[in-house]
């Protein structure tokens, strides 16, 4: 709880990040890396280049300002804050650092408006927030069993070329051992070491059912267009990963984990690789529920691109409730001959009838789906305590405003 003195700066922050959140971040990370170039192996060095880290940050510090007093709207975001940062060895003694240079950029983008006691509000407000995260970090690696930035080496055993874009890499682990444990719908990291002596961390969600002694990631090629620059670490998975290969990744975390031993129906709606978590799902569905009534649709830019069309296939043959839709967007005549296949991007209205204040709603892909998807669901009169969702990558805190 922060300090009644401080607590008028902090709300008066309020319209001042509003305007200039975005121009205080891109000076703290441009002031943070100069000064500790050796952070930029902890961070997506791809967000950074099309700015949509520094865009994620300047949302996330107006949302702890806008609702420093609001646990239950702050709390999923903290939740989704920590175990990312766990994902990729966030230290305790890297906070104090972020500290420093957050307060800075703040003084320089805003001058002499930052006064004395605007830039001690938010330095209690800034140390109140990390100790809150150094405490749920900590209990998330106990819980975990892993120390921060613990890898494992885990060899590939298998790749399969689930579309067009998208690998999926079986992996198992190097020493023999069990496979770590996980739920559908978590990530773990891969770490990659590059000729030029960088390295990079990038999450990638485990694209199938929990099992002891191996895991699954589904990666997509990320290609260079007008949002930003060519997936470093995902192009390097597709070009040089063989069978045999050795990865290093983290232990998985998140906390997008739907509940598979509910009796309630699920509706799992994904888009691109926003199928990857839904198939984990699934899977698991299959396994130990077959009978649930579950509603699979995904979106794709057209067949070819459909990822892991196998593993429904297989589900449809072991579960009499499972109902699937595909959309595809430039969709031929040969695509939506299939059944339950439209043209188009997805639309509520053509998914199959469904209770909707029984069924849990999960959804998964690019913002832009979740948004649309989102609000459509509102519209038709989806529960908001029904919807649930994934993002990936770095994540605007209002983009379903």
């Amino acid at each position: 709880m922060i300090s009644a003195a401080a607590r008028p700066y902090i709300d008066a922050s309020v319209p001042v990040l509003r305007e200039h959140g975005l121009a205080i971040t891109r000076t703290f990370y441009k002031n943070m890396f100069a000064a500790h170039p050796e952070l930029t192996n902890l961070f997506n060095m791809g967000n950074q280049a099309n700015g949509v880290q520094q865009q994620s940050l300047a949302s996330a510090v107006f949302a702890y300002a806008a609702n420093i007093d609001n646990a239950s709207a702050l709390g999923p975001v903290v939740s989704r804050i920590v175990h990312k940062h766990a994902s990729v060895g966030i230290k305790s003694e890297h906070y104090p650092i972020v500290g420093r240079h957050l307060l800075g950029a703040i003084q320089e983008v805003l001058g002499e408006a930052a006064t004395p006691a605007l830039i001690s509000a938010w330095d209690e407000a800034y140390s109140e927030l990390a100790a809150a995260l150094i405490d749920a970090e900590k209990a998330l690696y106990a819980q975990a069993r892993t120390e921060p930035g613990q890898l494992r080496e885990m060899r590939v055993v298998d790749i399969r070329n689930e579309s067009e874009d998208i690998k999926a890499f079986v992996l198992e682990p190097a020493d023999g051992l069990a496979a770590p444990a996980f739920k559908p719908g978590q990530y773990l990291s891969v770490s990659v070491n590059f000729e030029d002596g960088t390295t990079q961390l990038r999450q990638y969600s485990l694209s199938d059912a929990p099992e002891s002694r191996r895991l699954r990631i589904s990666v997509k090629r990320e290609r260079e267009d007008q949002a930003g620059p060519a997936g470093r670490v995902s192009n390097w998975l597709h070009n040089h990963v063989r069978i045999g290969s050795v990865l290093k990744v983290t232990h998985p975390f998140g906390d997008f984990t739907p509940d598979i031993a509910s009796a309630n129906p699920n509706v799992l709606l994904s888009a691109g690789v926003g199928i990857t978590p839904m198939i984990s799902i699934l899977n698991l569905i299959a396994q130990t529920n077959p009978s649930r009534e579950v509603i699979f649709a995904h979106a794709a830019q057209g067949l070819a691109w459909h990822a892991h069309r196998a593993d429904v296939a297989s589900a449809m043959k072991i579960m009499p409730n499972l109902q699937t839709v595909a959309f595809y967007e430039q969709a031929n005549a040969d695509d939506c001959s299939l059944p339950n296949t439209f043209a188009g991007r997805m639309n509520v209205a053509k998914l199959p009838a469904w209770s909707y204040t029984d069924a849990d709603v999960y959804l998964c892909g690019p913002v832009e789906f979740m948004q649309a998807q989102w609000r459509a669901l509102l519209d038709a009169g989806v529960p908001a305590v029904r919807l649930h969702r994934e993002v990936f990558g770095p994540e605007l805190l209002n983009y379903l405003s």
